[in-house]
């Protein structure tokens, strides 16, 4: 199933159980397959239309009211059209919002450069108060929203809205502030979200072909970011990759490098998005084209050792 097809699934559920959650979306319910949502809670499903600011905006209201309000739209309109609002409204005044954005980074494909959200995660991870994560797969979703629900104060869901590859299984134990590692190894500590994970891993077993072992750990959970993890796999590996559907400015490379830099210092290469825009294309083609293939991290692991 589409990963937007579960979250629909998911809140569902969770709003028959808490009469509190509530959903604001700026005119793109459907896309993000809300649509269903709308007719089931008329009086708990709202569109705003097209002004993302003023949804931020009723959202933070709402939750000072003592609603549990989700604000659905694309990544790009999620985090940077609102970040003011995010900063001033929710953070600063501590409110209870949950924004979910969709089609994050290369994935936003033939909608181009303009829908491309690059530079998300930087954006939030500046904002004091605000919890960032990015579910994997349907699994890491569908165990993550009882776990957001539950904690108080504003959290970014960064979430590929189409098909997901799946990675965990329903036995496998989810803690939404600790990392998941997926893979152990000795050679080298590979930290990866969101699309890149199935990368990592499909790297890894390519290289352990060559006798070359590579821990892979997924930081779905950015900030705040599982430091425990990150530094006791360092501590044996002694060198890392990171990779992410980000621009590494910002993101999961820039987040690690400071954990890295304040407490166990060593090489880190990044894969990622090299600080550039967007560019109209399928995703296979956007891999190639920014260097985001398992490939790529063979060829940096590679480079590192």
């Amino acid at each position: 199933m589409e990963m937007r097809q579960i979250l629909a699934q998911e809140l569902e559920s969770l709003m028959k159980s808490n009469e509190n959650i509530v959903i604001l979306n700026a005119d793109l319910a459907k896309p993000n397959g809300l649509g269903g949502l709308n007719k089931k809670y008329p009086d708990r499903v709202f569109n705003v239309g097209i002004a993302e600011q003023n949804m931020a905006s009723v959202a933070a209201g709402m939750s000072s009211y003592g609603f549990i309000p989700f604000i659905v739209t694309f990544a790009p309109f999620a985090t940077r059209r609102i970040c003011d609002q995010i900063a001033v409204s929710i953070c600063y005044a501590k409110q209870n919002v949950k924004i979910i954005g969709s089609d994050p980074g290369i994935t936003a494909e033939l909608n181009g450069g303009t829908h491309m959200s690059m530079e998300d995660i930087g954006v939030l991870r500046s904002i004091p108060g605000i919890t960032i994560f990015e579910p994997t797969d349907n699994t890491q979703l569908k165990k993550a929203l009882p776990q957001i629900i539950d904690m108080p104060g504003p959290v970014y869901i960064r979430m590929l809205r189409k098909t997901a590859t799946d990675i965990f299984s329903e036995k496998t134990e989810f803690n939404l502030t600790k990392a998941s590692i997926i893979r152990e190894g000795t050679d080298i500590s590979i930290f990866c979200s969101g699309i890149m994970v199935e990368e990592a891993i499909k790297a890894a077993k390519m290289l352990s072909e060559e006798s070359i072992s590579a821990e892979i750990i997924n930081i779905h959970t950015i900030k705040p970011i599982d430091k425990e993890s990150i530094l006791k796999s360092v501590q044996k590996t002694k060198k890392a990759v990171t990779a992410e559907n980000h621009n590494i400015i910002g993101g999961l490379y820039s987040a690690v490098c400071e954990v890295l830099a304040e407490n166990y210092p060593v090489p880190v290469k990044p894969i990622g998005v090299m600080d550039e825009f967007g560019q109209v294309g399928k995703l296979p083609e956007l891999k190639k084209a920014y260097k985001m293939r398992f490939q790529d991290i063979i060829e940096t692991v590679k480079e590192i050792l």
